[in-house]
């Protein structure tokens, strides 16, 4: 005779399935996708042995911190969560107030460049290399607390130099975007 599975038992597939799909997906929004209360997904998480989404991100980011050639982990501004070489990375940054002007609470525009081009400098393939042009464009404000998603993608090698395009995102909406030359020295 054949056991048919428990609703249980398929809500728990169906979130290995999500969380394996995009392992930065939260709690909340798991909830809202498998349709139950935010505490049987903390129950579901805790008997399959899955940790929360900070562990998650930081045994991602780890993996991706050994393939950067250009810089320190701690160089980094963000988190770095996704990268392959000579193509593209992801990061994220949760701002605070201690970036922000005092007078408007707008994040400062050196954190999110700073953001932007250590990035740059992380997905590139080289020992050493230097900022040779950005072409910058601040969108939108970010006011402290928001999350802040970038992207980069090379675009062009040509000999020492590389091409890269950087958009970073708050709430879905494009903050930032940017295309610099990095130079390999």
């Amino acid at each position: 005779m054949l056991k048919t599975k428990t609703a249980k038992q398929a809500r728990q597939d169906q979130l290995i399935e999500i969380i394996e799909n995009d392992p930065f997906v939260t709690d909340d929004s798991l909830s809202d996708q498998l349709k139950v209360s935010i505490q049987t997904i903390r129950l579901d998480r805790m008997m399959l042995g899955i940790p929360e989404l900070r562990t998650r991100i930081k045994v991602v980011a780890k993996e991706n911190y050994n393939k950067v050639r250009t810089l320190s982990q701690s160089e980094i501004v963000g988190e770095l969560l996704d990268l392959e070489l000579n193509n593209r990375a992801i990061s994220v940054l949760d701002t605070d107030v201690s970036m922000v002007f005092e007078k408007t609470q707008i994040v400062k525009g050196h954190h999110i460049f700073a953001m932007a081009e250590s990035l740059s400098l992380a997905v590139i393939d080289a020992e050493v290399a230097i900022t040779g042009v950005a072409n910058l464009k601040y969108n939108i404000p970010v006011k402290a607390g928001e999350k802040l998603v970038a992207k980069a993608k090379v675009t062009q090698i040509k000999e020492n130099e590389y091409y890269v395009h950087v958009f970073i995102n708050a709430h879905d909406e494009q903050v930032f975007r940017s295309k610099f030359i990095m130079k390999a020295v």
